[in-house]
């Protein structure tokens, strides 16, 4: 059996308001329209997960279980809007700087591609059939990587993303914008291998 189609979602700047280094409750902030733009794409047919670099525990800003108590807030947010992610993925490590059991190159660091190979594994997903949405360069890397379609969210609050918007499929100013496109583009691919 086929795995299913993802809609792999940066965290920061793309589910929740850009703050430097999330290490607290308080600073968490749902952005506008992300839990019906989860429940779209949910209704046709994609899981939504979550690929996350986050280095603030590689420098010692928060440890794991800090960062996880923060996802589980996202997830509580989210339910009581009537939706939900199917998984959240994230790296907790930075190649240069921090704490020594953190510091190291890893596959899990965006672009490259080892959290959405351990999501593609353990939820039965189908990378070819994938997209990935995000408002960084890194997000766009790890779509090229795995074979999926890119989306770039372009807020215009990001310096240095123009290597970014050559490498996106679509533009999109915010999640909603990108999840009707994602399933317009969807559901064009289906008619072309038909």
């Amino acid at each position: 059996m086929a795995g299913a189609p993802a809609v792999f979602v940066d965290r920061d700047g793309t589910l929740i308001r850009e703050v430097d280094f999330l290490i607290s409750l308080d600073q968490m902030e749902v952005l506008p329209r992300v839990p019906k733009s989860i429940q779209l794409l949910r209704r046709n047919g994609f899981k939504v997960v979550v690929v996350t670099n986050q280095s603030a525990v590689a420098r010692g800003f928060l440890r794991e279980k800090d960062l996880q108590q923060i996802h589980h807030e996202l997830e509580d947010r989210l339910a009581k809007s009537g939706t939900f992610l199917d998984g959240i993925y994230y790296c907790p490590h930075h190649p240069t700087e921090g704490i020594d059991a953190y510091r190291r190159s890893c596959d899990c660091r965006k672009p490259n591609v080892g959290m959405a190979l351990r999501a593609a594994t353990e939820l039965n997903l189908d990378l070819q059939l994938s997209y990935v949405v995000g408002d960084r360069s890194g997000d766009m890397g790890l779509a090229a990587g795995i074979g999926a379609r890119g989306v770039l969210i372009h807020s215009g609050q990001r310096e240095g993303v123009h290597d970014a918007v050559d490498a996106a499929d679509y533009t999109a100013a915010d999640l909603w914008q990108a999840a009707q496109w994602i399933i317009v583009d969807f559901q064009r691919r289906g008619d072309e291998h038909r």
